[in-house]
C-alpha cells in the first residue's frame, strides 16, 4: 500500500500510464494525488480525465489553471481555444460527467499522516496553513454551487495579486483561484505577478520565488506543487517537492512516493524518438 502524488499531466496519457507502472501502481491498495492540469496542451486529456474518472476511489486532484479553465468554458458556453488540444474531450458524451467530477475536487489538500500539503501552485506567502486550507475551501464552495458560472467567469484577470484586495465574496475567490492556481512569483510585499513564467534565478525587478518570500510559513511542512515547468524539479528547500518537471513540453512526468519521499521520471515519448 502506498501514497504518491504526481506531476502536471497535461494531457500526456502514454507517459502517465508508464509511469504508474513504473511503480506498480495498484488502484485496490494505493492512493493517487495529482497536482492538477490534468488537461490542456497535451496530445490525450480524454484519456487522462477518463481514466481518472474511472478511478476515484483511489485518486484525488488538486485542481490547477487549466482544469479550472475547463469547468469554466463549459459552464459558461465558451468556445475552446484550440491550442488546448481539447476537441476530443468537448466531442466526449462523457463531458457533463467529467466536468462534474472535476467540479468535486479541492483546491488544496492536507495530509497530516505526512505532514503535507498539496495544492497546484502551492502555499501564498500571505496565508498560514490553516488560513490557505479555510480559503480553499470557501473557493470549493463557490465552484461546487449553482452559482459556479459566475463566479468563473469572474475569476480572469491580473487585477487581484494580495490577500488586502479579497474585501468580499468574489474578490476573495479570485484571490485564492490566483493563489492555488497562477502563483510564481511574488513582489517584496507579497504580490504575485502573473507575467514572469521563467526559471527562479530569472526574477527581476524586486520579484522572488513565492517559496523565498516569508519561508517561515512553510519550514515545518512539506508541499507537493506543480503548475512550475522551469524549475525544473527544483527548489532550495527540502521540504518543498516540485512536480512539474515539463512533460507536454517534452520533457519528463514526476511521481512522487510520499512515505518514501522517492521521485520517480518517466520521459516524454516524443523526446524519446526524436533522440533516437
Amino acid at each position: 500500500m502506498a501514497d504518491y502524488v504526481v506531476g502536471d499531466l497535461q494531457g500526456c496519457y502514454n507517459e502517465f500510464i508508464t509511469l504508474l507502472e513504473l511503480v506498480d501502481f495498484n488502484p485496490s491498495q494505493d492512493h493517487l494525488y495529482l497536482v492538477g492540469d490534468i488537461v490542456a496542451r497535451g496530445p490525450d486529456s480524454l484519456s487522462c480525465l477518463h481514466y481518472l474518472y474511472q478511478l476515484q476511489g483511489s485518486t484525488c486532484i488538486t485542481l490547477g489553471n487549466h482544469d479550472l479553465h475547463l469547468i469554466a468554458t463549459y459552464l459558461t458556453h465558451k468556445t475552446p481555444n484550440p491550442n488546448d488540444k481539447l476537441q476530443d474531450l468537448f466531442a466526449s458524451e462523457k463531458l457533463p460527467e467529467y466536468i462534474n467530477f472535476l467540479r468535486q475536487q479541492p483546491l488544496a489538500i492536507w495530509l497530516e499522516n505526512y505532514n503535507t500539503l498539496i495544492s497546484h501552485a502551492g502555499l501564498n506567502p500571505q496565508l498560514n496553513l490553516q488560513q490557505a486550507l479555510n480559503f480553499a475551501h470557501q473557493a470549493q464552495a463557490c465552484y461546487q454551487s449553482k452559482d459556479a458560472s459566475y463566479f468563473l467567469a469572474k475569476m480572469y484577470g491580473n487585477n487581484i495579486n494580495c490577500l488586502s484586495q479579497a474585501t468580499d465574496e468574489l474578490t476573495q475567490f479570485t484571490f485564492t483561484i490566483n493563489a492555488f492556481s497562477r502563483m510564481r512569483f511574488v513582489d517584496c510585499n507579497g504580490k504575485m505577478n502573473y507575467k514572469l513564467k521563467g526559471a527562479a534565478n530569472q526574477a527581476t525587478d524586486g520579484l522572488l520565488p513565492w517559496f523565498n518570500h516569508k519561508p517561515q510559513n512553510h519550514q515545518n511542512i512539506n508541499i507537493c506543487f506543480g503548475h512550475w515547468a522551469a524549475l525544473e524539479g527544483e527548489t532550495p528547500y527540502q521540504n518543498l517537492f516540485a512536480l512539474d518537471t515539463g512533460c507536454v513540453w517534452g520533457k519528463q512526468m514526476t511521481l512522487l512516493e510520499l512515505k518514501t519521499q522517492k521521485k520517480h521520471s518517466c520521459n516524454n515519448f516524443k523526446e524519446q524518438q526524436t533522440n533516437s
